[in-house]
């Protein structure tokens, strides 16, 4: 071995899923390899997995080496840090009242048309200050390091000014240099046409185009663009404009696509060679092929659909026959999503999308990491990559969704440090 010393020694795990592989999102039965180790440890030294495995081989590995600290599992389930990969994390407000409506049968384009929605959540965003928004961010950034999250996207969207979308921004960025969880920005200006700009639609576009998407990039502030496309919001052809003006800036896209109706956002998120296309309820078979022939990865959000009470859900079981990647994310959002439990998504993704536990997993770790762009340091428990694991206090992975409506997560390591301890935070 050519460390000279542990920094971290798990132990005594009682089951570890390191999601060790083929390296790559992962497609069809693919995702359902999870093969798990009993009585397993890691080795973790400068903040990087040196070893993980069964724990005689660890230990065999690591033989004469100084361990500073051991931890102790006592006979958990191990998995990697779970991945958040569509969130949108920052911003003003909340949108409770919106509760009563929707009870009364209003749809999510009802809300919006009668200025709910996101424009509310822009009116409270635009009127909070940078170190409001800090605070209101790094609670619930908190509550998604305590369900397991060690690495999450932020989009921005709700200020829909340069200057309001730049605040958002550098929300993100400070919470990302500040806080254990690491946060993978981007840029969504086009999460809806602002009230001031009802109507021209065209004239906000060229905004965001000209202006918003150049100064983003001068100032290195977000690493992707997405796009809501959808009937009401930006059409195929708007989207389309965006993201190739993104592309052309350097920025990876992303797309919210076929979210409420069949706009071909997924067939667009195929000919862009988006990184992922979000949502997807109502996406075709012809825009999953076009999916998977580019490499998207699809991004199921199904606390958003059960949330809206809808009666559809995204097509996981198809995606996964198409040969598609799945990943799955809480879309922590104010209105359609207001929750940070990744742990309920996993229930979800069972019990709504019909995905096993073991694909579950994949959709939380290896594909969603790949999903932002951090597949090859996040994701799994392999020599080289990023030491970010869960102590689940669970004796095995089926356990976690099975039992819902709590948080199972014991212990999280996060570059090596341990960061929750005994269910808290430690940081």
């Amino acid at each position: 071995m050519e460390q000279q010393r542990i920094d971290l020694l798990v132990h005594h795990i009682g089951e570890l899923i390191t999601m060790a592989g083929e390296a790559g999102a992962r497609t069809g039965s693919r995702m359902a390899d999870v093969p798990v180790v009993k009585g397993g440890a890691v080795a973790i030294r400068d903040g990087v997995i040196v070893a993980a495995g069964p724990e005689a081989d660890v230990r065999a590995q690591i033989a004469g080496l100084p361990v500073a600290q051991e931890l102790d599992a006592h006979g958990r389930l191990v998995t990697p840090g779970l991945v958040d990969p569509h969130t949108h994390l920052v911003h003003g407000g909340s949108r409770e009242h919106e509760l009563a409506m929707k009870l009364q049968g209003a749809t999510y384009l009802e809300i919006l048309a009668q200025g709910g929605g996101i424009l509310s959540t822009v009116r409270a965003t635009r009127s909070a200050t940078e170190d409001e928004l800090y605070a209101k961010a790094k609670r619930s950034l908190d509550t998604l390091l305590l369900q397991g999250v060690t690495t999450c996207e932020a989009k921005s969207g709700y200020g829909l000014t340069l200057e309001d979308e730049l605040k958002q921004l550098r929300v993100t960025k400070r919470l990302n240099e500040a806080h254990p969880v690491e946060l993978v920005s981007t840029f969504m200006g086009a999460h809806m046409v602002p009230e001031e700009y009802k109507g021209r639609s065209a004239d906000y576009v060229k905004l965001v185009i000209r202006e918003m998407l150049p100064e983003v990039k001068r100032l290195g502030l977000a690493e992707f663009c997405d796009v809501f496309c959808e009937h009401g919001v930006f059409s195929p052809e708007e989207s389309e404009e965006i993201l190739a003006a993104a592309k052309a800036l350097g920025f990876g896209v992303k797309i919210h696509a076929d979210e409420i109706e069949p706009l071909g956002g997924a067939e667009l998120a195929g000919k862009l060679g988006c990184i992922s296309a979000e949502h997807l309820l109502a996406a075709t078979d012809a825009g999953f092929e076009a999916m998977r022939d580019a490499g998207v990865i699809a991004v199921c959000l199904p606390a958003t659909s059960f949330n809206l009470r809808l009666k559809q859900h995204a097509r996981a079981r198809r995606m996964i026959e198409l040969g598609l990647a799945v990943a799955l994310s809480t879309d922590y959002n104010p209105g359609s999503s207001p929750t940070e439990s990744i742990q309920l998504v996993m229930t979800l993704g069972c019990l709504n999308l019909g995905l096993t536990p073991e694909e579950v997993l994949t959709a939380v770790t290896v594909n969603a990491a790949h999903a932002i762009g951090r597949g090859d340091r996040v994701g799994s428990l392999v020599p080289g990559k990023q030491a970010d694991l869960v102590i689940f206090d669970a004796a095995n992975l089926a356990y976690v969704p099975y039992h819902f409506g709590i948080n199972h997560v014991d212990t999280v390591v996060k570059g090596g440090k341990v960061v929750v301890r005994d269910g808290r935070l430690a940081y």
